[in-house]
């Protein structure tokens, strides 16, 4: 068997859309650097009880939410409590890519086993060894690659693309969705042997809606320590202020209330953020339910595609915050684009070409 841990010229270490969030043994993150889970809640201080309780054991998890609900902050802060504390915790999101490329990427591949595989590359489930595997969206998971990851887990190795000796690899098993798996098995589009594999525990990140508690210190945490601080203005919120941004309904959760906060914090023209400043979907919530006219010119497919490209110019082309705020998972808003023919515009730029 091949020793998974030699190096060589032509073995190449993964390069996964999520890169950075791939921490190396090298680059192992202390507790101190990790991202925070900001609360005062009582919802979240149960959840932080059973993260304590559940961190120790070697236990596949499911981590459930809604999406920018921070069930990644949940996995990190699994793995920070765990004893694989000082190995590497690996993410990938698994509705980002179509399934050859995904299989790839989480079991890597052997020299020439496809077209442009000019070097054996090293999947992220190799690189995970002795620490946390973190896979989001595992319910985008096609039937083929369910089937590949329910041996993985069963047996404890894995087969390169193209490579035909197995090889055995550690790793503790995190999984985070915002499906409903147990509809999904019955549909059958989720293997229910794999779905009781990842769920040994299941442990739920609550929606913002149902912490209001935490959104006073949460716009305090992200205006003090956002990536806009620097500009002096936006540090503190008008009492009117605050009552608008805890009374509002945030369908996009944390995500949501981080990426409001950063404008916020641009665009506030004083030290104090007053009603004013805030967007007008957060001043007016009600406003926003209201019904467009009827357009007998216009279609619901054509309503839908303008709706979408409107998202992705609000988010400056980034397809996982105009996901995230669709209320659709990134692989259905990459359909939609193939549908429009308007992929290859938003495939590989932050922002769309003009």
């Amino acid at each position: 068997m091949e020793n998974s841990n030699s190096s060589s010229s032509n073995t190449v270490l993964p390069s996964s859309q999520n890169n950075q969030q791939v921490l190396w043994n090298n680059q192992v993150q202390k507790p101190s650097e990790a991202r925070t889970i900001v609360y005062q809640s009582e919802i979240m201080g149960q959840l932080m009880k059973m993260i304590d309780r559940v961190a120790p054991s070697s236990a596949n998890i499911l981590v459930l939410g809604e999406s920018g609900t921070g069930k990644e902050l949940v996995a990190r802060q699994i793995h920070d409590k765990s004893n694989r504390k000082n190995k590497p915790f690996v993410a990938i999101n698994c509705g980002a890519l179509r399934e050859t490329l995904l299989e790839s990427e989480l079991f890597g591949h052997e020299k020439g086993s496809f077209t442009g595989a000019y070097n054996r590359k090293i999947g992220l489930a190799e690189a995970a060894n002795g620490g946390t595997l973190f896979l989001d969206e595992v319910g985008e998971l096609s039937p083929g690659i369910q089937a590949k990851l329910l041996r993985f887990i069963q047996e404890g190795e894995l087969y390169r693309v193209g490579g035909k000796d197995p090889i055995k690899v550690d790793i503790r098993l995190i999984s985070a969705t915002n499906r409903e798996l147990e509809a999904e098995v019955q549909r059958g589009n989720f293997r229910e042997d794999l779905f009781y594999r990842i769920n040994t525990i299941v442990v739920s990140a609550p929606p913002l809606r149902r912490r209001r508690d935490d959104i006073p210190v949460l716009v305090n945490y992200f205006l003090s320590n956002g990536n806009h601080s620097y500009l002096n203005r936006g540090r503190q919120v008008s009492e009117d202020a605050l009552k608008a941004l805890v009374k509002y309904e945030w369908p996009g959760n944390i995500r949501e209330l981080q990426n409001v906060c950063e404008r916020l914090q641009i665009l506030s023209e004083g030290h104090t953020i007053m009603v004013n400043d805030l967007p007008e979907n957060v001043r007016n919530p009600e406003k926003v339910d209201d019904i467009l006219d009827y357009d007998p010119t216009l279609t619901l497919h054509e309503l839908e595609k303008r709706y979408i490209l409107k998202a992705l110019a609000h988010f400056g082309g980034n397809k996982t915050q105009a996901a995230n705020n669709l209320g659709i998972t990134i692989k259905t808003l990459y359909n939609k684009l193939h549908e429009y023919g308007e992929f290859e515009k938003f495939a590989v730029h932050t922002k769309p070409l003009k």
